[in-house]
């Protein structure tokens, strides 16, 4: 695999846990440099680890994988999406959202289960995985941590109307995983 073809899977491997970052930032109250790092740290290592589980499992578990991958995405992403929204109709205007460690390690996981199935297919060519889940990781954690700061902006600016749309967007996002895999079958 070309270094083109790694970069170009890492980039799209990242853009899920980008635009899941983007709500954290928008209901996040001025979130810090410290949170964006961390934010990226977490969906960057749960981004890195997937393909490596997925590729370790090969052949011998893509078919029991590959039937319940995006209903997993999807219960994920879902319930994380519908909670954002929740919190942000229901909270008060001066108050802040939580900054839940357990939320952000399920968003991860939620927009990194298509890694572990592009890890399996990994399985079949010939590629260094470490180098390639290495180079993913690093992707994620560089477009979650620009996420969360570049929410920071909408947060401010656009307040509840922003958290929301971030929650629309991971059960959009979801949604849109489910129909990927359910059309195809």
């Amino acid at each position: 695999m070309s270094p083109l073809a790694i970069g170009v899977l890492a980039v799209s491997m990242s853009i899920d846990a980008f635009i899941a970052s983007l709500g954290k930032g928008a209901a996040s109250d001025r979130p810090s440099f410290g949170l964006a790092i961390r934010t990226g740290a977490i969906f960057g290592i749960v981004e890195a680890i997937t393909p490596l589980i997925g590729w370790a499992a090969g052949v011998a578990a893509a078919s029991h994988v590959e039937k319940v991958d995006h209903w997993i995405a999807f219960g994920l992403l879902a319930a994380v999406g519908l909670r954002m929204v929740y919190q942000a109709w229901t909270r008060k205007e001066d108050e802040r959202p939580p900054q839940d460690l357990w939320m952000t390690i399920a968003t991860a996981v939620g927009t990194s289960i298509d890694a572990m199935a592009v890890g399996v297919s990994l399985a079949f060519l010939d590629v260094n995985i470490l180098i390639v889940a290495a180079a993913i990781g690093l992707a994620t954690m560089t477009m979650s941590s620009t996420g969360v700061l570049a929410g920071r902006f909408l947060g401010r600016h656009f307040g509840r109307a922003a958290e929301m749309l971030g929650g629309c967007a991971l059960l959009g996002l979801g949604a849109l995983i489910l129909y990927q895999h359910l059309s195809v079958a």
